[in-house]
Formats: C-alpha cells, sequence, structure tokens
C-alpha cells in the first residue's frame, strides 16, 4: 500500500505521516528530508543557495524517483510539491491513496507563526504578511490540493484521530 500525503506546510503531513506508518507498518518517507539527504544540504540552503525554482524541479526530480522505486510507504510531501509540474498527477496515479490533509487558514497561522525560521518562504515574515502569505497560497494551491482522492479536514483533531479518520478511508 502506498499513501501520499499533502497539504499545506504546517497541516500535520509530517506527524501524521510517521503515526500512519507506524499503526499500518508501512515505510515512512518524508519528502524533504528524502531531498536533503540526496542533495547533501538542508531546503533552507537550497532556497538561498540554488533558489526556489532549483528546488521545485529537485522536488519533482525525488517524488518521482520514489513513486518509481519505493513499495510500501506513507510519503509526506512537501507544502509546494503537487503543486509544480504534473507532481500532482503522477501521484495520483500512482495510488488511489493521496489524501490532501485540509487545514484553515487560521490554523495554518496559528501553526507557522511559531516556525518561521524554519520555513524559508515565511523567515522573514510579520504574523499579518504570515497570514496574508497563507491565504494567498492557499488559495492558489487548492486546486491541485483538492485533486487527492481524499481529503481529511485537521482542524481541531488531534493526531490520533485523524490518523483513525484516515484508516477508514483508506481503499
Amino acid at each position: 500500500m502506498e499513501i501520499i500525503l499533502v497539504g499545506y506546510m504546517g497541516s500535520g503531513k509530517t506527524t501524521i505521516g510517521k503515526l500512519l506508518a507506524q499503526l499500518l507498518n508501512l515505510r515512512f518517507l518524508d519528502l524533504d528530508a528524502y531531498i536533503e539527504e540526496a542533495e547533501g544540504t538542508t531546503i533552507t540552503q537550497l532556497f538561498q543557495e540554488r533558489g526556489e525554482v532549483y528546488f521545485r524541479k529537485r522536488e519533482i526530480k525525488y517524488v518521482t524517483e520514489i513513486l518509481s522505486q519505493y513499495k510500501g510507504y506513507v510519503l509526506s510531501t512537501g507544502g509546494g510539491a503537487p503543486c509544480f509540474g504534473d507532481t500532482m498527477q503522477k501521484m495520483t496515479t500512482t495510488t488511489p491513496n493521496t489524501i490532501y490533509l485540509k487545514a484553515s487558514i487560521d490554523t495554518l497561522t496559528d501553526r507557522l507563526k511559531s516556525e518561521r525560521e524554519h520555513r524559508p518562504l515565511l523567515s522573514n515574515a510579520s504574523d499579518a504578511e504570515v497570514r496574508e502569505y497563507i491565504a494567498k497560497h492557499l488559495f492558489e494551491r487548492s486546486f491541485f490540493y483538492n485533486q487527492a482522492a481524499l481529503k481529511v479536514l485537521v482542524d481541531d483533531k488531534l493526531p490520533t484521530a485523524i490518523v483513525a479518520e484516515i484508516k477508514s478511508l483508506l481503499v
């Protein structure tokens, strides 16, 4: 079984992915960690030294690699991964278990304000700018996220409840 989690940064993809993989006895793959290991540097450094376009091209390369080489996993993607190239199409044709972890702008803002230093796209933003940035990008990216076969609302839910809900929806 292959499960792919998509959603905006801060929606809980890594947290939920780890718990879900453990529950289902599957390998957990985090796309950002996979990229960092393959590139020998951090995501932040890739953005700073090579720029977003380079990073997005590498993201597409590594998603394609994972989809073609691995079986039996839960993949936590980066927030932008499904939104560039034909990545979302590749993911949805690889598995019926693409899952959009859908969080509200308020939830995402609350979560990401305290994580700015670890988020290259938000590192220099004020609280108001974080909310505006999230709203704008969530609007732009929702077209891609909504192509996922399954959608799970995550606002005001414990990770264990989200994992139980996902398990009940799996094909």
